[in-house]
């Protein structure tokens, strides 16, 4: 099945507007909403904000058999508005940070396709036991890293856990501002193993390079953007959604694609994306709604 790995916290926009999010677990909604079997693995408080997140995976058919929930907070990002939007980030001693062990077991035999990336890659405990997690796994590997430059205080500590998951990462998708921060180019980055780097442009599309040289650009689709969040992780799941669907669960199968099959699955992608910023919060659309 699709593994989502990381953080799950709450978004809490003006008005106290409560919203759950986090990129891995956006990225297992938006997958589950497509159809393939998707976990999520994290750890979510038992306080009423964890209640909303965990409602809010099983309303989307997220299987929950390897999450963890525990007493710490949920993580909190609160939007402010004086004038302009102002983001602040409550994260100290969080749920989402705090994951001691992970077990895959109770998903079943694999070969999963994992998925992680954003704050659970290097917060608290939470990041070394993913990142031993990925190390291990023997199956494909999906990183987006999402970089969050206002949270990350130790830009060293972040690069080493960074390098951790690029060096399994079969499937890498990253803004340009995400390849900004980091200072590499999306060439830097199929270099160092990946089979596909997915460049991902907002409004402009996604250029994919692969490993044997291939390159190709997908326009997106034109529409009126409501809410950019989520956005990037709804594009995940569709993405991880047709390798699942094809029955790529192999570095062999992954590096047989070829130009015309990633033109398919990043105009499915980016279809995808384009409904959920068309509307408010993080809110992927379901299968019927993309076809």
């Amino acid at each position: 099945m699709i593994v989502c790995c990381g953080e799950a916290l709450v978004d809490v926009l003006p008005g106290d507007r409560v919203v759950p999010g986090g990129g891995p677990m956006n990225a297992a909604v938006a997958a589950a909403r497509l159809g393939p079997p998707t976990a999520f693995v994290g750890r979510v408080s038992t306080d009423a904000d964890g209640d909303r997140i965990w409602s809010h995976l099983v309303a989307s058919g997220v299987v929950l058999d390897a999450a963890q929930r525990g007493p710490e907070p949920t993580a909190r990002a609160v939007v402010e508005l004086r004038p302009g939007p102002v983001f602040r980030f409550e994260g100290d001693g969080t749920a989402d940070a705090s994951m001691t062990a992970v077990d895959l077991s109770p998903l079943g035999p694999g070969p999963h396709l994992l998925h992680g990336g954003t704050l659970g890659i290097f917060r608290g405990s939470t990041a070394g036991v993913l990142a031993d997690l990925v190390e291990g796994h023997d199956g494909l590997v999906s990183f987006d890293p999402n970089v969050r430059p206002q949270i990350i205080t130790d830009r060293a500590a972040w690069q080493g856990y960074a390098r951790r998951w690029l060096g399994r990462a079969d499937v890498v998708k990253a803004s340009d501002e995400d390849l900004a921060w980091m200072e590499v180019t999306a060439e830097d980055l199929i270099g160092q193993g990946p089979a596909v780097v997915l460049r991902t442009l907002g409004a402009d599309g996604v250029e994919a390079f692969l490993a044997g040289g291939g390159y190709l650009r997908v326009a997106s689709p034109e529409v009126e953007v409501v809410d950019a969040v989520g956005a990037g992780d709804a594009f995940c799941g569709a993405v991880l959604t047709r390798l699942w669907e094809r029955g790529v669960l192999s570095r062999p199968a992954l590096d047989a694609l070829g130009e015309d099959d990633w033109a398919s699955i990043l105009t499915f992608a980016t279809r995808v994306a384009s409904i959920t910023v068309g509307r408010l919060g993080a809110d992927p659309p379901r299968r019927s709604e993309v076809e």
